[in-house]
């Protein structure tokens, strides 16, 4: 999962956090030294979430349930707060900014750079290394390096899942395809197979044919960010300081993307929705928590990743929470997270997000909590690839990115868009927030 780790100036990192945020990161000295417990006795924590999934929510209520009967003193309620949609971060940093901070927040990796070079969430090591039963050495080194900083841990990925393709069996049949297993076994699992496949089945079912893990079209790095890696393509530097949209690796990866879209009919275009689980899309990428709201009304299968024209790349997607060192409890945070991803409760929240603990990526160990996943994925879509894989690109400055590359992009989506002038565009205009200047 190697990704570069970024050693912004803290003057920097606070001015790309933008507006919103810059009234924390001042009064945070990018250190991350947290403020003083608010007062004695029992507190009230809020957790600020991506999700409002109501499984996620049942399981995090009864960790929080669990560990409010065991610390009575320190903890009178937790709060899980949903954000959802792509103003997450916006609505997040706004809160801190404004002297609402939660008392923890959930953020995926694209913006762990932001959040934890920054100093915006706490320093967990001492709370954690003093935890009864943490092994914090059960941590797979390559999972936590986003969230790290000098050995030092900012965060938590809770969710280190791999992304891989979830497949209609009974849709491919119908639709005279082959068995995509197969084609894995036969080395024959390649990016452009399934867009064959997709696009046939599209054409043959009248569904839809591939989808991506988010919408491509308002959410760029979520939904593309692990396919481009196959191709060889980052969207910028090691370093994060220079844009690569240009490279001729990405304007490969985006005109291909582009004849799935608009000339195969693999990929359904801007605006279309439709759900693999009601049996309306034939390959779906995706991640193990996809599976839990998959019955028995068609046959479907998990495969890993396939290859691009640089290989097979495993991706995982992270989710990792912090404390917010501005929060009016940060130490009592700190006491709660350890709880919550201590090696019981994180194998709790393996049902839905495969944990960054080695001893429990094993298949025993995910059966029990995924028990929709037959042990052949399990181990060949889940724990094979989470052991080697990389994560998608982030950056200190991903809140000012996200929408400009977003805004250029657009000029992509349309039946007559050219990847090479797009991306061009795209670098010319985020080269100023990548250099900071």
């Amino acid at each position: 999962m190697k990704q570069p780790t970024f050693r912004r100036p803290v003057s920097t990192t606070i001015a790309v956090l933008g507006s919103t945020c810059l009234l924390l990161a001042a009064c945070s000295g990018g250190d991350g030294d947290t403020a003083g417990d608010a007062g004695d006795g029992p507190v009230d924590l809020r957790m600020v979430m991506w999700s409002a999934n109501e499984g996620h929510h049942e399981i995090f209520e009864q960790i929080a349930d669990a560990y409010i009967d065991q610390h009575p003193d320190l903890v009178s309620s937790v709060t899980f707060e949903p954000i959802t949609g792509s103003s997450y971060v916006s609505a997040l940093t706004t809160q801190i900014a404004g002297g609402q901070a939660p008392d923890l927040a959930w953020v995926s990796e694209g913006y762990a750079a932001q959040f934890v070079q920054s100093g915006v969430f706490a320093d967990l090591t001492p709370t954690f290394s003093e935890a009864e039963g943490y092994d914090l050495d059960d941590l797979l080194p390559d999972a936590v390096e986003l969230w790290s900083v000098d050995g030092d841990l900012y965060g938590y990925p809770f969710s280190n899942s791999p992304f891989g393709i979830f497949v209609n069996l009974d849709l491919l049949a119908a639709a005279g395809q082959p068995v995509p297993r197969d084609l894995v076994a036969g080395g024959e699992w390649t990016w452009d197979r399934v867009m064959e496949i997709a696009a046939a089945t599209a054409q043959s079912q009248g569904v839809a044919g591939f989808q991506p893990a988010a919408d491509p079209y308002t959410m760029w790095n979520d939904a593309l960010g692990a396919m481009w890696m196959s191709w060889g393509a980052q969207p910028w530097s090691e370093d994060g300081a220079e844009c690569t949209f240009d490279s001729p690796e990405m304007v490969e990866f985006f005109d291909w993307f582009h004849t799935q879209i608009f000339t195969n009919g693999a990929v359904p275009g801007p605006g279309e929705e439709h759900d693999f689980a009601s049996g309306q899309v034939a390959v779906r990428m995706g991640q193990l928590s996809a599976s839990t709201g998959l019955g028995d009304a068609f046959q479907w299968d998990f495969l890993p990743l396939p290859a691009g024209p640089e290989g097979t790349v495993p991706v995982v997607g992270q989710g990792g929470v912090g404390v917010v060192a501005r929060g009016d409890n940060p130490d009592v945070a700190a006491d709660f997270l350890a709880y919550f991803t201590n090696p019981e409760n994180s194998a709790l929240l393996a049902q839905f997000f495969p944990p960054p603990r080695e001893s429990l990526l094993t298949v025993e160990a995910l059966t029990a909590a995924a028990p929709a996943l037959s042990p052949e994925q399990l181990q060949g879509t889940v724990i094979d690839q989470a052991l080697e894989a990389r994560t998608k690109a982030g950056n200190p400055a991903m809140s000012e990115l996200t929408d400009a590359v977003r805004m250029d992009l657009d000029g992509l989506w349309v039946a007559d868009g050219d990847a090479e002038t797009v991306l061009g565009q795209v670098c010319e205009d985020i080269a100023p927030i990548l250099s900071g200047s």
